[in-house]
């Protein structure tokens, strides 16, 4: 009788994680409410118990924000060279934050000097206020203007704007107490490929522009070509290589030659350190290169893999941006390949899920939602709260995990539309998911 029930139980569990129909809006509502008050209380708890310039431990605040700052501070001295020289922006952090101050190398292209140079204009803790709320006000903007671009103006529930909720779920993102945490260009990213994505079909040329803008992630840019390719999106390619290049201009004619040699040079050992040895520790790497060398394989075999993963996944987005696909999963596959292909990623790379859920949840509002997808987007969702942890203490690489099966689910749904979209809605809620009322 005991083992009856159980297995009833496992039953009807599975039955719901099956159907998601466990996700209400009201628990949404709740849960996001209690992670971002979590969020903030860390936050203001960092903040009180810091100096203004080191958290309690001693480390700067925003951590890898410390590495931006300092390079921008070399910049303003006239010397941009010396951001790639990792023994003199340590000495210089040093003397900053304190001699036992960890060290934060500068990992970007000269592109990314220049912003480094404004923000080093300001005091340390106004310049990192300043980044932090420039940063997530364009991220939330991004979000917006995909859920406005999904909105139906035909359908009433629609033509006043996306679904009030969607500002708490984007700011509760784990992902973003994550980004805030390191100071780190998560948010910028996230703001500049989702926006982009967003305006694809709509504003072209403003599209290109912001693809372009990404630059300074060059590990981000490897599908972006082959996507705009495949789809003919021949005003976007040039409005993004035209920005490349005013950028690469710009940046020659205020720095000269000199860091690009440096970056150049560099980048060599970066790749061995950062990415061969994972000298930042494996648990905080994602993608299928640092999972092969996280559980002992070799340099060889990790590349092996890798590559057919990304060639794999490489021609699937170039297929999707070819094919009758609709355009938000074109968008939410190339921003969730994009992780998948990348070398390395960081967690507040996983800033990119956001844009890519609000895309993927806009299009099964509109469309239905498959089984399992309601509760493998409840797990993209919270993943970064608890990646680093799981793949620290259980050696288990969830991040990358969870980011694979969402791409899997991505293609499923692009070459299964017919099948997808017979599967009806819960609810009225547009263009956030259509999440069923909390039964009574």
């Amino acid at each position: 009788m005991g083992q009856a029930v159980k297995r009833h139980a496992v039953s009807d569990l599975a039955a719901s994680l099956r159907r998601g129909d466990w996700l209400t809006r009201e628990r949404v509502r709740l849960w996001c409410a209690a992670l971002l008050g979590v969020s903030g209380l860390a936050l203001a708890v960092v903040a009180a118990t810091s100096n203004g310039m080191t958290d309690y431990q001693g480390r700067p605040l925003a951590t890898d924000f410390s590495c931006f700052w300092t390079a921008g501070r070399l910049v303003l001295d006239g010397h941009p060279t010396a951001a790639y020289d990792d023994a003199t922006l340590a000495a210089l952090q040093r003397a900053t934050f304190g001699p036992q101050t960890p060290f934060y190398g500068w990992l970007y292209p000269p592109f990314f000097l220049l912003v480094a140079a404004l923000l080093a204009t300001l005091p340390y803790p106004l310049a990192l206020s300043a980044w932090l709320v420039t940063t997530i006000a364009l991220y939330v903007l991004a979000i917006r203007t995909i859920l406005q671009a999904a909105a139906d103006p035909a359908t009433p529930r629609e033509r006043g704007g996306p679904d009030r909720l969607w500002l708490l779920v984007a700011l509760a993102f784990p992902a973003v107490l994550v980004t805030v945490g390191h100071g780190q260009n998560g948010f910028l990213t996230a703001a500049l490929f989702g926006g982009a994505l967003a305006m694809l079909d709509r504003r072209p040329l403003v599209a290109g522009v912001l693809l372009g803008l990404l630059v300074y992630k060059p590990q981000f840019g490897l599908l972006i070509p082959l996507a705009l390719l495949a789809g003919g999106r021949w005003r976007t390619i040039a409005a993004a290589a035209a920005t490349v290049v005013v950028l690469a201009g710009v940046t020659l004619a205020l720095l000269g030659p000199e860091p690009w040699r440096a970056f150049l040079a560099v980048s060599g050992a970066v790749r061995t350190e950062v990415l061969e040895q994972g000298v930042a520790g494996w648990h905080k790497l994602h993608g299928v290169f640092a999972w092969t060398r996280f559980w002992g394989g070799p340099v060889g075999l990790a590349y092996g893999l890798h590559a057919i993963v990304a060639l794999a996944t490489a021609l699937a987005v170039a297929w999707a941006f070819r094919a009758p696909v609709r355009p938000a999963l074109r968008a939410a596959l190339l921003l969730v390949g994009t992780l998948v292909v990348a070398p390395h990623s960081h967690d507040y790379d996983l800033m990119l899920l956001g844009p890519a859920l609000a895309f993927l949840i806009t299009d099964a509002a509109r469309h239905g939602f498959g089984p399992w997808e309601k509760t493998l987007l409840a797990l993209v969702y919270a993943v970064p709260l608890f990646t680093r942890a799981v793949a620290e203490h259980l050696m288990i690489p969830l991040g990358t995990i969870v980011i694979l099966a969402l791409l899997i689910t991505i293609l499923r749904r692009c070459t299964n539309t017919r099948g997808i979209a017979a599967m009806p809605s819960d609810s009225g809620i547009a263009p956030l998911a259509k999440l069923p009322p909390r039964p009574n």
